[in-house]
């Protein structure tokens, strides 16, 4: 079987990130994971602590597993590990070490960083409306140069975010030879 291209979608909270890859996944008609810990953290009464993410990380693994079987030559994922190293660094000022030893062998073809350029809008799960999401769009942008990983800002509103999204990802699958 031929190896299948995982695209993840990363940024800070309320940046289109959910709703462009429900979008993507449909445009190319392939699987997507949703964001897992959304569903988890939802769940939960009152505040998540350091084991909740220690297990929304470890069960992110396992459903990025899952997708990949349901996936035909690529996939897309909502959020992933760099979004709950990023979590656990700027919550907790620590990360798990059965996480960072995952985190060096996790791999993804192409990251989709969303840019904070639409509004942020209220929601109970989500916390850092403000410069924070300025903050956090920095911090990913610096994993994914620190770490040498393939990666796209996506920026715009409405279909135009979407467009430049898929603009992206072609001309990544046009570099990697993969039939769309």
């Amino acid at each position: 079987m031929d190896k299948k291209l995982k695209i993840v979608i990363i940024g800070p909270e309320s940046t289109g990130k959910t709703t462009l890859c429900r979008k993507l996944a449909e445009h190319y008609n392939t699987v997507f994971l949703e964001e897992y810990a959304r569903e988890y953290v939802e769940k939960l009464e009152g505040r998540y602590c350091y084991k909740d993410l220690e297990k929304i990380a470890s069960k992110i693994l396992s459903l990025e597993d899952e997708i990949e079987q349901k996936a035909d030559k690529y996939y897309f994922v909502d959020t992933s590990v760099i979004v709950m190293k990023v979590w656990f660094e700027v919550v907790y000022n620590k990360i798990p070490d059965w996480f960072e030893h995952k985190i060096k062998d996790y791999f993804a073809d192409l990251y989709l960083l969303t840019k904070v350029d639409i509004p942020w809008e209220y929601d109970p799960v989500r916390e850092y409306p403000g410069e924070m999401r300025y903050k956090l769009f920095d911090i990913y942008m610096e994993n994914l140069k620190k770490n040498n990983l393939n990666f796209g800002i996506v920026e715009g509103k409405g279909n135009q975010r979407t467009e430049n999204a898929i603009e992206i990802v072609n001309n990544f699958f046009d570099k990697c030879s993969v039939k769309k």
